[in-house]
């Protein structure tokens, strides 16, 4: 197929991924711009310009896997959060903005520390451990994750946003490699594996074909971490320190709960994401 101008490459793009994508425009456009490696506002101002066959090609090439329900995150290999640009690929969860709520309240958090270490368990792309270097210049991160490739994505990141002297990346399964240490911190953070092993299979295509089954599978009930964290988690943070969660959009009580049994916490707060879900449960070290 052969197409013109960059608007007649957007107009099918979009008619294409309109039952995949909840944006078909803006994915339409991004992809466009990853092919010329231009940004989304030139192809806006661009419309008329006149394509190269090989171009409209990459593009419909890429179209080809959105519509297969490829995120458009892992094609384009970027996603923004918390106003920072991040790599991204397959092996690792795609940064949702349901968790810049989490990296916020922890950035409130670690005022009241001088020069606070944070432990953020599940680095994923690196972009909790990322966000809360650069903006609480103080801090210290120490970032852990069982999967090699996670880790590996979480240093690119650190290295692209100017702060990989200020985290220290670890392969570890949970507290793995802490233990036999004596270091505490200030603050504990994870937005660990939350979704209920049966509804993984309910999930979106782009998710349960796409993004990592390790960062999605949450046990029977979706608690396991939250347990295992509060368990072992209380032994690493400091009297007065705190421990941040992002929770599934029903399990902020039973997390809650989780915490107060244990007899280390106090204060236990929730609070609520953009769209008014409970999505972040805090406690404060006893």
């Amino acid at each position: 197929m052969r197409y013109l101008k960059i608007r007649d490459i957007i107009k099918s793009s979009i008619e294409q991924i309109r039952d995949i994508s909840s944006t078909p425009l803006l994915d339409s456009e991004l992809m466009a711009a990853k092919a010329l490696d231009r940004d989304r506002l030139y192809v806006i101002i661009h419309m008329d310009e006149q394509l190269e066959e090989e171009t409209a090609e990459r593009i419909q090439a890429m179209v080809e896997e959105r519509k297969n329900g490829r995120p458009l995150q892992y094609i384009t290999g970027h996603q923004e959060f918390m106003g920072l640009d991040f790599y991204v690929s397959e092996g690792v969860l795609i940064p949702r903005p349901d968790t810049e709520v989490l990296v916020e309240k922890v950035i409130e958090l670690a005022s009241e520390f001088g020069s606070p270490k944070i432990l953020d368990i599940g680095c994923g792309s690196g972009a909790i451990s990322v966000s809360l270097a650069k903006y609480v210049e103080s801090s210290k991160v120490w970032s852990l994750d069982i999967s090699k490739r996670a880790l590996e994505i979480g240093r690119k990141n650190a290295t692209d946003n100017g702060v990989a002297d200020r985290i220290e990346f670890i392969e570890s399964d949970l507290f793995q490699k802490l233990e036999g240490t004596d270091i505490e911190f200030e603050i504990i953070v994870s937005n660990p594996p939350y979704i209920r092993r049966a509804d993984i299979e309910d999930l979106h295509v782009q998710v349960k074909d796409y993004e990592p089954a390790g960062a999605l599978d949450g046990g029977i009930d979706g608690l396991d971490f939250y347990r295992k964290i509060v368990e072992r988690g209380r032994l690493y943070l400091i009297s007065g320190g705190y421990m941040a969660f992002e929770v599934g959009h029903d399990q902020a009580a039973e997390v809650a709960l989780i915490m107060e049994n244990s007899s280390s916490f106090e204060n236990i707060s929730i609070y609520k994401d953009l769209p008014g879900i409970d999505r972040v449960v805090i406690g404060k070290k006893i």
